[in-house]
């Protein structure tokens, strides 16, 4: 909740409850840039993430995952997402990441 208040301050945020309105959203509207947490319910980020790729959609992902074992950068840089953060967050880290895509 803290990064969303941080990141209202600045940008204007649509958040969803699960991977299935997620889809729908994004079939419907543009995103300049997406925090993509990979833990969604219905549909998780990683199908997410591959689906949005499969369209030739260009939109940065950010993946926000609680996962921090080996292979799991790599595992969602594979599944489309362009940067990854792990949890517990760094506002700041997710901060210059939003800025650094959001230019790119």
């Amino acid at each position: 909740m803290l990064l969303r208040q941080v990141l209202e301050d600045n940008y204007q945020l649509v958040c969803v409850n699960n991977g299935k309105e997620a889809l729908l959203w994004l079939q419907q509207n543009r995103a300049r840039l997406i925090l993509l947490d990979m833990a969604l319910p219905e549909i998780d980020g990683w199908e997410i993430a591959r689906q949005i790729r499969q369209t030739n959609d260009k939109t940065p992902i950010i993946a926000i995952t609680a996962h921090a074992m080996k292979g799991d950068r790599e595992s969602v840089l594979a599944a489309g997402c362009n940067a990854y953060i792990a949890k517990p967050i760094d506002i700041l880290e997710v901060e210059a990441a939003v800025e650094y895509w959001l230019k790119q």
